[in-house]
């Protein structure tokens, strides 16, 4: 259940800069309508990610009758699709094109490359490339305390139904996005501590030599 946890705030971190090539000006796109109101606020929601940043991400995991399955937290940093999540006993680094699952307490490191398939989202460059033809998105409503929802609708079949974002409309800022299954579970992801922080480029990858007790297993 850990490893599914790791595996869901990754794919988490690449929905975080959803909107980057959405333009405000767009109002159509090949495939469908885009939303206008939508369009602008993820596009200032993702400029939030287009700098070194630090936050910590809590997953929930709800069953269809809204029975929590599982819930863990992890902190992240951030910069430009890489990343280095820390949770407990197990970190996940990547670096945009190479993953490293570190298992700490079974002393081995995992070591595969980001994916085309649906599962292994964890590359959001090759989600934003294609986002206008593989999302709708429609702006829902803004709340009394300024959070704006938005719904994103797969154009084509997913393990899930729709993401629903909320976004902070003045600042931005992200704070939780909501994956809906056809089974009416969810995976939801809180966001909190977002703030900016330097971190070297070291931080996303990981150095064997400096863990020579760690079993490496290259599965590139």
């Amino acid at each position: 259940m850990k490893k599914r946890l790791l595996s869901l705030i990754a794919f988490g971190l690449s929905l975080c800069s959803l909107c980057v090539p959405l333009s405000a000006q767009i109002t159509h796109a090949p495939q469908g309508n885009l939303d206008r109101n939508a369009t602008e606020i993820l596009k200032k929601a993702a400029g939030r990610f287009n700098q070194n940043v630090s936050f910590a991400v809590t997953v929930t995991m709800l069953d269809g009758q809204k029975k929590q399955l599982a819930k863990q937290t992890a902190q992240v940093l951030y910069h430009k699709g890489r990343y280095h999540l820390s949770m407990q006993e197990q970190e996940l680094i990547c670096d945009g094109t190479t993953v490293w699952q570190w298992n700490k307490q079974a002393r081995e490191v995992t070591i595969t490359k980001l994916g085309t398939d649906e599962i292994d989202l964890l590359n959001p460059g090759r989600l934003l490339a294609g986002y206008e033809q593989s999302f709708k998105a429609k702006y829902i409503r803004t709340d009394d305390d300024g959070t704006a929802i938005i719904d994103l609708s797969p154009r084509s079949a997913r393990s899930y139904h729709k993401i629903r974002l909320f976004v902070n409309e003045e600042s931005g800022l992200l704070r939780r996005m909501e994956v809906h299954k056809y089974d009416s579970g969810r995976e939801i992801y809180d966001i909190s501590g977002f703030k900016r922080t330097a971190t070297p480029s070291s931080t996303f990858t990981f150095d064997a030599a400096k863990h020579p007790e760690v079993e490496i297993i290259d599965m590139r």
